[in-house]
């Protein structure tokens, strides 16, 4: 009996320190003045989690021009531990889920600050202006919510981003190079150009011989069956309720040209293209899975990471040289703003200025920065910079790696040293 007594009164002590813990931080999180809409969430990892959001200028260097709301999704360690700031490129909505847990956090056990990017789901301002969508806007978002939350969390902080949020990674740190104390960008591309050449230089080197003429193989047989394909095309895009401003022909197109990006950049092994010899389903439902028409359609939801590779992130360009006899396009160039830029964008003109302000940053600095690539996704054609000499700069190509590099999937030898490096940029 009394042990009975002993254990219930510890599990009481337990639910009120869980009870003050919690809030504590709603407490702190509620006394924040540019802090609105709190409300709690449910997680399998975080001791508190919270959705939130922080108003933000339109423009921050003209705030009078008007405001919005980021959605901002805080998941609670405690006050005492480092700080992860996941500096996502798109919508954040994943975040929400009760099983997200962010690598870093979990490999150090840290708090994660996860901002959703702005013009994106429930970040996007009303009404919609693409003239505030920079690079620039986007750092000094997450400066603006570094410093209101850095009171909270005391802690070493940490920046990372996955693809497009790793791009954002880099943008914050040239603009804000003391805000966090180390960065991880994970497969992180610095292009150059909108279509940046390097990748189309990079699918013809990468992986052997064999397996980039088993890809191309594919690429043309799909192209000779063109007349079989389209049916199968349009009904597709029926179904799905797709739509485009360039005809059928095209999309199959540019959905063949996307083929071997697509296929490197996911990792899908070459064995898993069908036998040349297949029917036409087989064939046809093999390239939808690699490289889908959603991708080229007007309703793709990723519109504002278009308007932003146009304006400022760059993209890339498709090599058209081996299917030239197959084409039904004379020509790929342009395409990003001939099919898949919001008409309420209008001509928007590449600025190079991002790419060399970020180029310049990592050259005449040395900031603690672990690079994380995969050695056969194309974007790492347009990995950050390396230049001798650096000692916190560091980089990582997983071998055979693809978009999907992370630390936990790391060769033993190098998630070993790059563990040994974060632990010891915490201990500082």
């Amino acid at each position: 009996m009394k042990r009975i007594i002993h254990i219930l009164f510890l599990l009481s002590v337990i639910t009120l320190n869980a009870v003050a813990s919690t809030s504590e931080l709603n407490e702190k999180l509620t006394a924040l003045s540019n802090i609105s809409r709190i409300e709690s969430l449910e997680s399998e990892h975080y001791k508190e989690k919270y959705v939130v959001r922080i108003t933000q200028p339109l423009d921050h260097q003209r705030p009078e021009l008007g405001s919005f709301t980021q959605r901002v999704v805080i998941s609670h360690v405690g006050f005492d531990r480092p700080t992860v700031m996941v500096t996502e490129g798109y919508g954040g909505a994943y975040a929400l889920n009760p099983r997200y847990q962010e690598e870093l956090s979990k490999l150090i056990n840290a708090n994660v600050i996860f901002v959703e990017h702005r013009y994106f789901l429930e970040s996007t301002p009303e009404p919609l202006n693409w003239e505030y969508l920079t690079a620039e806007n986007s750092a000094y978002d997450l400066h603006h919510i570094k410093t209101t939350l850095e009171n909270i969390y005391q802690g070493k902080w940490i920046s990372t981003g996955i693809s497009k949020g790793g791009q954002t990674t880099m943008i914050y740190r040239s603009y804000f190079p003391d805000d966090v104390d180390f960065s991880v960008p994970y497969v992180a591309p610095l292009n150059k150009a909108v279509e940046d050449e390097r990748q189309e230089i990079f699918l013809r080197k990468v992986g052997t011989k064999q397996e980039r003429r088993k890809i191309q193989d594919f690429q043309l047989e799909i192209l000779k069956r063109k007349e079989s394909m389209l049916p199968l095309l349009e009904n597709f895009c029926k179904e799905k309720n797709l739509t485009f401003v360039i005809p059928m022909p095209e999309v199959l197109d540019y959905c063949v040209l996307e083929y071997s990006f697509a296929l490197w950049q996911w990792g899908t092994p070459v064995s898993e293209i069908p036998p040349l010899t297949s029917g036409d389903k087989m064939l046809f439902d093999h390239l939808i899975d690699i490289s889908g028409p959603d991708y080229f359609s007007e309703t793709q939801p990723n519109a504002s990471f278009f308007v932003q590779a146009a304006k400022e992130l760059g993209y890339y360009g498709y090599d058209t040289k081996p299917f030239k006899k197959y084409l039904t396009i004379k020509s790929s160039k342009g395409y990003l703003e001939k099919i898949m830029l919001p008409q309420s964008a209008g001509k928007i003109q590449f600025n190079s200025s991002l790419y060399h302000k970020i180029y310049t940053f990592l050259k005449e600095s040395d900031p603690k920065m672990i690079f994380i690539y995969g050695e056969v996704d194309p974007w790492s054609a347009t990995h950050a910079p390396v230049f001798k000499g650096k000692v916190n700069e560091q980089f990582y190509f997983q071998p055979r790696g693809s978009h999907r590099a992370r630390i936990s999937n790391m060769p033993d030898d190098m998630k070993e040293k790059i563990m040994n490096q974060i632990n010891a940029w915490l201990q500082e």
